[in-house]
């Protein structure tokens, strides 16, 4: 294998022959490169799926009021339903599977929010003591709503980072009070969301309990949606909890069950579900064209050796002639083989995983007009780059065998006839 003779001889017959040797190499590499961008292609196009969906719980289910469609039970369609605290209670105590629950009481527009002598507008958010869990919400500092606030009515606020930055600066805001619209709110903690989007908009909200909010700013009972969450549930199981839910609303705001325009719903986990199924077509589909690539490499590699054997077949039949081994002969033209796969494989290797590393891969798809939120941080771990080059490198190799082994077939005086 390391018969320096050998090799002078490999490198002496891949410059003589620089033009077949470059197309040989150059598809080895292109094949290559091309398996690795669409393995990061994968990754990025993966985790952008998953970014969309990091912002919030993946098996969240949203329910917000309308107005009924049909008639029911003598009452006309048109009539507006509107969610109340004895529904949340009713969803809470009656349906089971469910992980975490909250009541969204909207507070319309933007507040004059006031500390000392530093003010701006934000808005208001009313919620339960499960919203963080619903929402990714991170508790950067003090505490989160509790069941004592929402029972008592506690005029307590957990704010958002650039709440804190506008009005604090640099001071401890726990403890404090700040106004809004001239009512004293104490600040318990301060929290961030998850996902760079989702925490530009909510660094700017203050949340408050809903049955605070429902006092101060004329709600009584109502509340507008209702969210929740069903922990491992399978799509399926998803949907039973969905439909137990709008039965238990249907029952208690007499519309019929089949009304889907009185309680609309969206289902998260559905939806999440169906992402991760394109994409599992996306990858099928990746992988299928990887495969044709490594065989066109392949196959590549494997006429590039027939037209060697063809053109050396007087050469091989002086070798069979001074006394060369069938064995020598194949090992010959394996080492060409070889070598010609191996460093043109790991040049088109080194050349994708820069393309990708370096943000070109995102720049290209981002210019394609594709969103940047679609496609994140694509990425190929260097032990499968790696381990797809050498599979090329060796099938290559392999490839080069049959023509090796035909050519140390052939008859010496039928080979030093060849012209």
């Amino acid at each position: 294998m390391f018969d320096l003779d050998k090799w002078q001889e490999i490198f002496y017959t891949i410059d003589k022959n620089r033009l077949r040797s470059f197309i040989t190499a150059f598809n080895v590499a292109w094949g290559i490169f091309i398996l690795i961008i669409l393995m990061g292609f994968g990754v990025g196009f993966q985790n952008g799926i998953k970014n969309e969906f990091s912002d919030d719980a993946t098996n969240t289910m949203y329910f917000w009021s309308g107005r009924t469609s049909v008639a029911h039970k003598g009452m006309q369609p048109g009539r507006q339903i509107k969610f109340n605290n004895q529904d949340y209670e009713a969803i809470s105590e009656r349906i089971k599977g469910i992980e975490y629950l909250t009541g969204i009481y909207w507070v319309q527009g933007e507040f004059v929010v006031r500390y000392e002598n530093n003010y701006s507008s934000f808005q208001i958010r009313s919620v339960d003591v499960d919203y963080p869990h619903i929402e990714q919400s991170v508790l950067l500092d003090g505490r989160f709503i509790n069941a004592k606030d929402l029972k008592e009515k506690r005029k307590v606020a957990v704010i958002g980072e650039k709440v804190v930055e506008v009005l604090f600066r640099k001071e401890d805001p726990i403890g404090k009070y700040i106004t809004v619209n001239g009512i004293k709110y104490k600040v318990v903690g301060v929290f961030n969301e998850k996902g760079v989007e989702a925490n530009q908009y909510m660094s700017k909200v203050i949340f408050i309990p809903r049955t605070t909010a429902q006092v101060a700013y004329g709600g009584g009972d109502r509340i507008h949606n209702i969210w929740l969450t069903v922990g491992a549930a399978t799509v399926e199981e998803s949907h039973r909890i969905q439909d137990e839910v709008h039965a238990l609303l249907a029952e208690r705001h007499r519309f019929s069950k089949d009304d889907k325009r009185a309680v609309s719903a969206f289902n998260r986990l559905e939806e999440f579900q169906k992402w991760m199924g394109v994409f599992d077509g996306i990858r099928i589909f990746l992988a299928f064209v990887g495969i044709l690539t490594l065989v066109a490499g392949i196959v590549g590699v494997s006429n590039i050796m027939l037209i060697v054997v063809k053109e050396r077949t007087r050469e091989i039949g002086v070798r069979k002639a001074i006394g060369a081994s069938p064995l020598s002969i194949i090992g010959l033209f394996l080492m060409e083989a070889l070598l010609i796969t191996l460093v043109s494989g790991y040049v088109g290797m080194i050349l994708a995983m820069s393309f990708i590393e370096t943000g070109w891969l995102t720049h290209m798809m981002v210019s394609l007009g594709f969103p940047e939120t679609f496609f994140v941080s694509p990425h190929v771990n260097f032990a499968n780059a790696l381990a797809a080059t050498l599979v090329l490198a060796i099938s290559g190799t392999l490839a080069g065998f049959f023509p090796a082994r035909k050519a140390a077939k052939i008859p010496p005086i039928e080979a030093l006839r060849d012209e």
